[in-house]
């Protein structure tokens, strides 16, 4: 390892946009089926390099939300999420996740975001790390759905939750089912994101922006092709989360070198690096981080850059944010 690799290895870093679901070790999928085997693993719980599309991506998770049904099973999948946050040298992370999709065995949707936000509190009580909570909607969920998984970010007010995000088939479901939820989250002062500008071009990142009133774009990585929209972008500060290599898998672009990423960090537009899925895309930020040192030349102040727009964007108070950028910037 030289040492700029082990420069960002050890670099404070920030991750706002990981799915839970997404995101079970090796390790924690022996622990919850035991016998599996390394291959078995990377066909069930490692999406191709090229799935060809963000559905066939998202169909990838389903054997993970499948052993996430139960409170035990709830909690080893997050204490393993936090180690490798670790390992990752990650200081602030939003992990998000769907409660209603982790109810086929009897819990209740307050029951799941209990254990996974108490088993993140006590995970983390004695390390230098902070965990928050994002609960996620679905694009195909109903209106009823959405506002029952906004009013549990409500519920758990004043604890690791933190936000409300829609996610998932962006290109097959239209907003309106979830206006409703959005006005909620807006009126209670909730902060969101939505997952935008990923499967489809900038017309539904205006959509995001214009009708559910975000401050935070999931990927928005075609915003690039609109510039009046990146120029709103700069002018709004509104930060997008982008996932690189998740992009690649989805088949959004052919390879990392095509990406927009950089071009979208050179414009000025506020955004972070993210991994979307640690197992799905079997990369961590380092690896991430290496990518673009690779293949756009990256130095440590890009990185540098890049976190502390994630700080500025993320749904935590301003006292946390000075803690988190005093961190970051000690480390040059």
């Amino acid at each position: 390892m030289n040492n700029f690799t082990q420069q960002l290895q050890q670099l404070p870093k920030v991750e706002l946009h990981v799915h839970l679901d997404c995101s079970l070790s090796f390790q924690v999928v022996q622990k919850l089926l035991p016998g599996t085997t390394q291959e078995e693993y990377n066909e069930r719980f490692v999406a191709p390099e090229n799935c060809g599309s963000l559905v066939e991506y998202i169909k990838c998770a389903s054997a993970s939300i499948d052993i996430m049904q139960t409170r035990k099973q709830l909690e080893l999948v997050t204490l393993d999420f936090i180690e490798q946050l670790k390992a990752d040298n990650v200081i602030y992370c939003e992990v998000r996740f769907a409660p209603l999709q982790h109810l086929k065995q009897g819990l209740t949707a307050k029951e799941v975001v209990e254990t996974v936000n108490e088993t993140i509190s006590k995970a983390t009580a004695d390390l230098e790390m902070e965990v928050r909570l994002i609960l996620c909607s679905l694009r195909h969920f109903s209106k009823a759905q959405s506002l029952e998984t906004v009013q549990l970010v409500r519920d758990f007010k004043d604890t690791n939750v933190v936000g409300f995000d829609l996610a998932a088939d962006e290109a097959g479901y239209p907003i309106d089912e979830h206006k409703s939820a959005f006005e909620f989250a807006s009126e209670n002062e909730i902060p969101c994101t939505c997952h935008a500008g990923e499967a489809c071009g900038p017309k539904n990142v205006w959509e995001a922006i214009d009708e559910l009133h975000v401050r935070r774009i999931g990927h928005g990585v075609r915003s690039y092709e609109d510039s009046t929209l990146m120029e709103y972008l700069k002018e709004k500060d509104i930060h997008l989360e982008v996932c690189p290599t998740s992009n690649i898998k989805t088949g959004i672009y052919p390879k990392l070198a095509n990406h927009n990423i950089d071009k979208i960090y050179r414009s000025g537009v506020s955004l972070s690096v993210n991994t979307d899925g640690r197992s799905l895309s079997n990369v961590s930020l380092f690896d991430e981080y290496k990518n673009l040192n690779t293949h756009f030349d990256w130095k440590l102040k890009d990185y540098l850059a890049t976190n502390l727009f994630a700080i500025e964007a993320a749904f935590v108070d301003e006292e946390i944010k000075e803690k988190l950028k005093k961190r970051i910037l000690n480390n040059l």
